[in-house]
């Protein structure tokens, strides 16, 4: 058994947010359905994907695909008829798409009051912004992350689209959809879920929103305690040209590394921004003396708060990721065992799994129509009519 193995999501979504999110669902056992375009249908990002690609796919795992042109009204109501089995609905267009095909909330609300209808947008439903287009640095930069990243005097250092995408859009949808099921138990009502992936970023940056609104105190790049302004939360260059990451915020820890650097007259100093130009200076150069790995060997030893920095190719090698089940092997027809990352949280009773590779498009599409209650004279008229395939 896994934890949302009774839960049916149809998923509209495309790009990251938002298969990110449906896959964190699949993951841990919902039957997710996508709805894509049959072949020669609409706009695709991925056009030119090759089967193997798809098949490392992990935003694709675990879901079945439904190829239907919602441009047309039999493929809406083919939809809608979809949904009255549902639980949950993701969405990821611009504000007012769905109505136009058909398949907004108030329609599928109205075929089956307990679905729980997820539209993930940019920057939502309502406001000034509701209709720009954008992607994640657009996103970080109006939820305020953008402009903490980086170094005094240099432009924002621009991160892998993880904070807006990732974790304040997909993670985020994920975690309210699963709210709102929760919720739907004691009410027995779905509802529509607004989550904007600017919303989500600055969410994300609760902590130091409280500051800001208890002292006024703005986020400035490189200088605060937690985005490279001090010295004993940094990285430092080694003899092989490798990074390490030094996490020593609490004074215990700082004392530890003070002791194993010999260079304990720096204990009394790690606030001590008059002392940083110094503490810098000789922690790397103390760094520059061994390699990474030389380094992490001897630290992890002691109570530092020491990682190296890794490549993707090195963080699939460790051994802790490794014994973690951080990788996922699933096996394809054509391609074999197929290696993706693992599921994150692991459950004592009902854990998650990687159970199958990304679907050909519109692979199940016959199959979810039966389901749906279409006969397969029916399915077969639709197909070659081009409204599903």
């Amino acid at each position: 058994m896994m934890p949302l193995e009774v839960i049916r999501v149809l998923d509209l979504t495309r790009l990251a947010p938002g298969p990110f999110c449906t896959m964190l669902l699949g993951d841990l056992g919902a039957d997710v359905i996508v709805i894509e375009e049959p072949p020669g249908v609409g706009r695709r990002f991925d056009i030119g994907m090759s089967e193997r690609a798809q098949a490392f796919n992990a935003l694709s795992r675990n879901k079945r695909s439904v190829g239907l042109n919602l441009k047309e009204p039999r493929a809406q109501e083919a939809f809608l008829k979809m949904a009255e089995g549902a639980d949950v609905v993701v969405e990821g267009f611009r504000p007012g798409v769905v109505k136009r095909l058909g398949v907004d909330h108030a329609t599928v609300a109205a075929r089956n009051p307990r679905v729980v209808y997820c539209s993930l947008s940019g920057y939502g439903q309502t406001g000034p912004y509701a209709g720009l287009v954008g992607h994640d640095i657009n996103y970080i930069s109006v939820g305020g992350a953008l402009g903490a990243i980086g170094w005094p005097g240099t432009p924002p250092a621009i991160p892998l689209n993880l904070i807006a995408d990732f974790a304040g859009g997909g993670l985020y949808a994920a975690f309210a959809i699963l709210a709102a099921l929760m919720a739907r138990q004691q009410t027995g009502r779905g509802q529509w879920v607004d989550m904007a992936m600017s919303d989500g970023v600055t969410s994300l940056l609760a902590s130091s929103a409280s500051q800001f609104f208890s002292g006024g105190h703005s986020l400035e790049r490189g200088v605060e305690f937690l985005n490279g302004g001090i010295p004993a939360y940094n990285v430092y260059e080694c003899a092989d040209g490798k990074w390490l990451s030094i996490g020593c915020l609490e004074p215990w820890f700082w004392a530890e590394l003070c002791k194993a650097l010999d260079c304990e007259q720096y204990i009394p100093h790690q606030g001590n921004r008059a002392m940083f130009d110094e503490i810098f200076a000789f922690l790397r150069g103390r760094f520059q003396e061994r390699t990474r790995d030389e380094w992490f060997a001897e630290l992890r030893q002691r109570d530092i708060c020491v990682g190296p920095v890794y490549s993707l190719e090195e963080t699939f090698n460790d051994p802790h990721v490794q014994a973690r089940e951080m990788i996922a092997e699933v096996p394809h027809p054509e391609f074999g065992a197929v290696r993706q990352v693992g599921v994150g949280p692991k459950f004592s009773e009902t854990p998650g799994a990687v159970r199958t590779t990304a679907p050909k498009r519109g692979e199940h599409t016959v199959e979810v129509l039966r389901e749906a209650g279409y006969s397969k004279r029916e399915v077969d008229e639709m197909v070659e009519a081009g409204i599903a395939g």
